[in-house]
């Protein structure tokens, strides 16, 4: 095995221990429970385990801890090593990646119980147009006029689960997007053309209004779309990743993927051009130059 080799494994046996002790605290925190405790509770001695949490540590338990450990508080092995997201114990129940084929009328639950899954953990996503929550009912009907009157109701109540989401205090919100999206409902260019001008001002003061009102447990950053380019996805904290491709989602649960897509949102709000406290500030601007 030559130097470079060594490195990557030892980088990885790092990041798997790293990896561990975070799932494992939060183990602790769920059962209130001290180091003492806990190790009682799987038989090890408390030495042995402060070893395997200690910041640093690349310690890793034997396989039959590990089996304990997940025995005893209801977790798989694969949780505890960090190679699923989600702390089932029926890894099958969890696949790396799977298809939800949803309809429009069944859409706002699943992305109520996402949303309700993800409880403590920052929300990021990047809209496929304006973000749900900062749509108004006018320019709602305008965009899924040629849903059925369920389907309507379904996005409708989507938004309003969405802005009541946010509003929470423990809510933790970020969208980025492309400045270029609301430049186009203030100048009325391309399907935005056909949105009367009154309808879209009223778009674009209730956006200002909310960004102002929200901020800052809801956050919006603007790129320009000529630098770089984002499909439509939506992370719910370390447990999913979804992306939105049309009558169904594709969803990912491995920890490797959706720290890749997080990693992709972090790099969005690097090159943003307009940083959430200066976002309602630029729309405030298209408004007055809207047409």
């Amino acid at each position: 095995m030559n130097a470079q080799q060594l490195d990557s494994t030892a980088t990885d046996k790092r990041s798997v221990a790293e990896v561990f002790r975070d799932r494992m605290a939060l183990l602790l925190a769920r059962k209130g429970f001290n180091l003492s405790q806990f190790a009682a509770s799987i038989n090890i001695d408390r030495s042995a385990l402060s070893q395997f949490l200690a910041p640093g540590s690349t310690r890793l338990p034997r396989a039959e801890t590990l089996c304990a450990i997940a025995r005893t508080y209801g977790v798989s092995v694969d949780w505890l090593m960090g190679l699923i997201a989600s702390d089932e114990t029926d890894s099958e129940a969890v696949p790396m990646l799977e298809i939800e084929r949803i309809s429009e009328s069944k859409a706002s639950l699943k992305l109520a119980e996402w949303h309700q899954e993800a409880t403590g953990y920052k929300i990021r996503y990047v809209p496929s147009s304006l973000p749900d929550l900062l749509r108004t009912e006018e320019v709602g009907s305008f965009e899924f006029g040629d849903y059925t009157v369920a389907e309507r109701m379904a996005r409708e109540q989507q938004m309003q689960d969405q802005l009541t989401y946010s509003r929470r205090p423990e809510t933790d919100i970020e969208v980025c997007m492309p400045y270029q999206v609301i430049e186009q409902v203030a100048k009325g260019e391309g399907i935005w053309g056909q949105v009367p001008l009154p309808v879209r001002r009223r778009q674009l003061e209730h956006m200002i209004s909310l960004t102002e009102e929200l901020y800052p447990t809801f956050r919006m950053f603007l790129f320009d779309a000529r630098k770089t380019y984002s499909t439509a996805y939506t992370l719910f904290g370390p447990i999913r990743a979804a992306i939105y491709v049309g009558q169904m989602y594709l969803v990912i649960n491995s920890v490797e993927q959706i720290r890749a897509f997080t990693s992709h949102f972090d790099g969005l709000i690097r090159i943003a051009d307009i940083a959430p406290d200066s976002a309602a500030r630029s729309i405030r601007a298209l408004l007055a130059e809207s047409r």
